[in-house]
């Protein structure tokens, strides 16, 4: 990976250009300003709207409770100058050049923070009442939908599928969700672990389908491939998210095999004077001893800290991004947290009663915790969450008792 060139106090005022005005990228924008960056900062979004914050889309704003969830940030103030509504198209790297659809933007620094974009359903774009649940605009259409009380099909349950399906039920929809998996959250949690999820479905009142695979969407219906056909006044697919790079082709940058842009322990790319950040950029976490591709919210709020510490200091100050990855998901009435990564774990460790209201599993690999999903029981998390980053030893007989703080169980 290429060492950022640029020394900081130069003669010239430096410009770092941030591509994407999601979390990543305002909090790369704000993160600068707090280091005492003083060069230019320009920010760039696809869409029309002031940033804003995605997780109340699937809550608040879906529901109507929240007219917006844009981010309490003085840009003017910041002396941060917006583009939005702009989208970026390519990238010259030797003219250190961003193509976007209003011209070229220079940047002596570039940090790209594009995100994620949805997956769509093979032969179901176009088809009216098919929705995806990404953006501000994609909220704002299924709120007359939820407020309408249709029939709902959601395609995926995973967690932007449990959460949709949380709100539907909440404004009166009845909701049928539609899994290709034999079971909910394949490759995402173990099947064990996973299980007890799927009473949650039933409990709200949701049916879930597993190992149904959808043959095709028509206006008003969703056919699975076994010869069902479901009544659906609105389709909601939510099958998972890709890295936006598509833009990047031709660039020459070093993208991964999800496309993603592929990152050193620094945050930076194969590029000079490129970063990448967020949902769309890939690492290598010692901690875990693999390349880590996180698609969430943390992660985008953490990363960009690293960038502009590294933006800003000196080559001999640079600093390696290694967090513990976070994750949380309101579902069902349930409020469901995970940390770490479990890939490598060789010991499963339960903390508590699945079938109950609050329940925690550990993973351990030689004794110390690698990751962690609580439900209900947010104590275990945080101090989960900082066991992890110590890599205390812990006795797995304490950690079983859910009685005891887990904390307790270090030796």
């Amino acid at each position: 990976m290429s060492e950022q060139t640029q020394e900081p106090g130069g003669a010239a005022p430096r410009r770092v250009v941030v591509a994407g005005a999601g979390m990543a990228g305002v909090q790369t924008a704000a993160a600068l300003r707090e280091r005492g960056f003083a060069g230019e900062v320009t920010l760039i979004g696809a869409e029309p709207h002031q940033p804003y914050d995605r997780p109340p889309l699937s809550k608040a704003v879906l529901l109507g409770t929240a007219e917006s969830s844009a981010f309490d940030v003085d840009f003017e103030e910041l002396g941060i100058e917006l583009r939005l509504g702009c989208e970026v198209t390519g990238l010259r790297p030797g003219d250190h050049e961003l193509d976007t659809e209003a011209g070229p933007v220079p940047y002596d620094v570039l940090v790209i923070a594009t995100g994620a974009e949805p997956l769509r359903l093979p032969g179901a774009e176009g088809v009216p009442g098919v929705h995806l649940l990404r953006t501000l605009d994609d909220a704002e259409r299924l709120r007359p939908v939820l407020a309408g009380r249709h029939d709902i099909v959601v395609v995926g349950a995973g967690w932007i599928g449990a959460e949709f399906a949380t709100a539907a039920r909440e404004a009166g929809c009845a909701v049928t969700v539609v899994e290709a998996e034999e079971r909910l959250l394949a490759g995402v949690l173990p099947a064990e672990v996973a299980a007890p999820m799927a009473a949650w479905y039933a409990e709200a009142g949701v049916t879930l389908r597993t190992h149904a695979r959808v043959a095709r969407v028509e206006p008003g219906a969703v056919l699975l491939d076994d010869g069902t056909r479901l009544p659906a006044g609105a389709v909601v697919v939510g099958i998972g998210a890709r890295p936006a790079t598509a833009w990047l082709a031709g660039s020459g940058i070093a993208l991964g095999t999800h496309g993603e842009v592929v990152a050193d322990a620094h945050l930076a790319t194969s590029l000079p004077d490129v970063y990448a950040v967020g949902d769309c950029a890939s690492f290598p976490s010692a901690r875990y001893g693999e390349r880590l591709l996180v698609h969430h919210w943390d992660n985008a709020l953490q990363g960009p800290r690293t960038v502009a510490a590294n933006i800003v200091g000196g080559p001999e100050e640079r600093e390696a991004y290694d967090p513990v990855p976070y994750f949380w998901s309101e579902q069902f009435g349930r409020f469901v947290q995970y940390a770490g990564h479990h890939a490598d774990a060789d010991r499963t460790v339960w903390r508590g009663d699945p079938a109950g209201p609050a329940w925690s599993v550990c993973w351990l690999r030689g004794g110390r915790l690698v990751a962690l999903l609580a439900v209900g029981r947010p104590r275990d998390l945080a101090q989960g969450r900082r066991l992890i980053e110590s890599g205390a030893a812990l006795d797995p007989e304490r950690v079983a008792d859910p009685a005891r703080p887990l904390k307790s169980a270090t030796v």
